[in-house]
Parts: C-alpha cells; sequence; structure tokens
C-alpha cells in the first residue's frame, strides 16, 4: 500500500538500498513525513521502476545508480544531492547482502565481499554524508543493522552476516558518541527476518517458516513497514534525545 504522500517539509532523506524492500518501504514512510527521498541502489531496473512510481504520484525526488562499497562514487553520490537540494538531512543505511554458508565452507572473498556491503559502506556513507551534517550542525543517521548483531544464534550458519551486522552496532556506538555534539544523532534498527528479496528463499520453505514462528514470541513474520516505521521515528524529532541505540524490531525475539 502506497502512502499518502505529505507536503515536503524541506528535509532530504538519502536511503541506500532505497528500490525494494525495507528500503522502499522506508522511502514510503518519509514521504509520508514530508521528507524529499533520494534513492540510492545498484539494481537499475529496479531503481527506475521506484522513481516512475514516485513522479506520478508527484513527489520531488532524486534517484541515482551506486554501488555504496566504491568510496569515490559514493562521495560524488553524497554531493550531488547537497548541490541539488542545499542539504542533507536523514541517512538511512540500509543496503545489505547475506551468504548463508557453514564457517568451514567460507572463503575469504567471500567474507571479504559481505562485510565490504554490510559493515564498509555504513563507513563510507556515514563519513560522506556526515561531513554536511556536521557543518550544518544537524542531522540523523539510521543503521539497518539485525538482530543477529546481538545474537550468535539463527537458522543456519551465517558467520559473515552476524560479524558484520554485530560491526554495524558498536560503529553506530561509537558514532553517536563521537558526533553527538555536533548535533548528529546516529541509531540503528535490528530485524528479525523480513520478507524480502533477501529472505525470498527462506519464506518459501513452510518448514523454515514454521521454525521463525516458533524462536517468535509475538509469532509472525515482520513485512518491511514494520522496520521501515522503526526507521522513521528514530529520524524524527520525536527521537530527539535518542542516539546510539540499537532499537530490536524483532518481535520478542531478543527478550528471550
Amino acid at each position: 500500500m502506497e502512502a499518502t504522500q505529505a507536503p515536503h517539509d524541506g528535509r532530504v532523506a538519502v536511503v541506500t538500498g532505497g528500490a525494494r524492500g525495507i528500503g522502499w518501504a522506508t522511502v514510503e514512510a518519509l514521504v509520508a513525513e514530508g521528507v524529499r527521498p533520494v534513492l540510492v541502489d545498484r539494481d537499475e531496473a529496479a531503481l527506475a521502476a521506484a522513481g516512475k512510481r514516485l513522479a506520478e504520484r508527484g513527489v520531488d525526488h532524486h534517484t541515482a545508480t551506486l554501488d555504496v562499497t566504491d568510496e569515490a562514487a559514493v562521495e560524488r553520490a553524497m554531493a550531488v544531492v547537497v548541490a541539488r537540494y542545499g542539504r542533507l538531512d536523514i541517512l538511512v543505511n540500509n543496503a545489505g547482502m547475506a551468504l548463508r554458508k557453514p564457517t568451514l565452507e567460507l572463503t575469504l572473498a567471500d567474507w571479504e565481499q559481505v562485510v565490504d556491503v554490510n559493515l564498509n559502506a555504513v563507513f563510507l556513507c556515514s563519513r560522506a554524508a556526515g561531513r554536511t551534517m556536521v557543518a550544518a550542525g544537524r542531522g540523523a543517521i539510521v543503521n539497518v543493522a539485525s538482530m543477529m548483531g546481538l545474537s550468535g544464534g539463527g537458522l543456519y550458519p551465517n558467520l559473515s552476516y552476524h560479524s558484520s551486522k554485530g560491526g554495524v552496532v558498536n560503529l553506530t556506538r561509537a558514532l553517536a558518541v563521537e558526533w553527538a555534539g555536533r548535533g548528529v544523532r546516529v541509531n540503528a534498527v535490528a530485524p528479525t527476518w523480513v520478507r524480502t528479496e533477501l529472505t525470498r528463499g527462506l519464506f518459501e520453505d513452510p518448514t523454515l517458516v514454521a521454525r521463525v514462528r516458533a524462536v517468535t514470541p509475538l509469532q509472525r513474520l515482520a513485512e518491511p513497514e514494520d522496520v521501515a516505521q522503526a526507521i522513521v521515528f528514530l529520524a524524527s524529532e520525536r527521537a530527539a534525545m535518542i542516539t546510539g541505540h540499537t532499537l530490536p524490531v524483532d518481535g520478542g525475539f531478543l527478550a528471550q
């Protein structure tokens, strides 16, 4: 369901991996809050489709194809946003990936690929956006971590994903402390298994779906909108006194 567009309030938000899944749901929720979205994604077809949907609704937006692991490309993309709008208020580091392999089968190349997308890219995008935010004395960054960044459990071995998302959790804390005095808040969400392309194979298996429900106290699967609403809250002035926090959106999994 598309969110109702609110008149934009001047704020500008960059959402990585913004064309699909949690990223697109976050874009929709931001638009409903009056925020102008900038969608960056490496999937050109999905990005074009997302941009078309926004254009048909008359939403002031910008899209850019971007490999978030490319340092120079990230710097250029953030500079384009600032040149276009004169500001950058929110960054949502959502782009991510997983390679579900037992550790003894995990190659160094596999490990580096996951860490590059899930952790290094968060650093690169935060640093690039942070230059504008720190200079302006305002801004909010929300990182998409995972409940697996706070737990060693799960349905299958996934060492590179767990480790990279654990890194995102502590990057969030460290950056929040560093930039708190500069007016920039940094938080994260830690989702459970969510219905996205990343989990399509999992949710096509009734046995795995049953296992997810069994280990989730709320006994339901999460939708992208569940996570998006938490992201938008942390990025908003409603969370003005919250920084360095990782908010589980996990149906109670970590409370057990």
